[in-house]
């Protein structure tokens, strides 16, 4: 059998969204950044989230890929590295 395995697969990723709920309406808070959008928040949540995009995206420039090129096991590990 040849092709690649459903694991290997690139996922053509474009970018994460990151969405804050626990701000108050009179806060706007947007961030853009390689890879990544993220609306909304308090400040401490949008600060993690900022934080939580950057070093994402810091795991796949360690993979030595770019974001559209990771597959189902590159996105599994780096999440997993990043809630221990």
């Amino acid at each position: 059998m040849t092709g690649v395995s459903p694991e290997e697969k690139p996922l053509r990723i474009r970018g994460l969204l990151g969405i804050g709920l626990d701000g108050r309406p009179d806060e706007k808070r947007l961030t853009r950044g390689e890879n990544f959008c993220l609306y909304g928040g308090s400040k401490e949540t949008h600060e993690q989230m900022v934080a939580t995009a950057l070093e994402f995206n810091e795991r796949v420039d360690k993979l030595g890929k770019k974001l559209p090129q990771i597959n189902a096991r590159d996105l599994r590990e780096i999440t997993r590295e990043l809630w221990e």
